[in-house]
């Protein structure tokens, strides 16, 4: 039985409702979602490094922006309970020395080695990713 007999098999017994739940949770793999990003970075002459790379299909984004006299911002990229995307501050500081920026990077990775890590540098601390593609 191909996959549409087999959809419309379970549309008749009422388990449409999954089935198209299941169909549009489909995501953009990590690996992607960073390339593009990144390229729009290029293209506007933003600074960054990619100091781990993840899973290629679905790791998460910690994001260090280097304020540099200021101090640096780390972001964790997230999932709301809807599955949208979005910006979280990792630690309970938002503000944190490089070394302990650096530090809480290195326990993270160790944790989930499968974790995405971009550095970038900005005086005003702004978040490069939240801007819409």
């Amino acid at each position: 039985m191909d996959c549409f007999a087999q959809f419309t098999l379970r549309e008749s017994w009422g388990l449409a409702m999954t089935e198209r739940k299941l169909m549009s949770d489909a995501r953009l793999p990590t690996a992607l979602w960073v390339e593009v990003h990144l390229r729009r970075l290029s293209n506007e002459g933003i600074p960054y490094y990619i100091s781990n790379t993840g899973a290629h299909a679905g790791g998460m984004v910690l994001l260090k922006i280097n304020g540099l006299e200021k101090g640096c911002r780390l972001l964790i990229q997230q999932r709301n309970l809807d599955g949208i995307l979005g910006w979280a501050d990792a630690t309970k500081d938002a503000i944190l020395e490089e070394k302990k920026a650096d530090e809480y990077i290195s326990r993270a990775v160790s944790r989930d080695p499968d974790l995405w890590v971009i550095e970038t540098e900005d005086r005003q601390m702004q978040n490069p990713f939240e801007v819409k593609i």
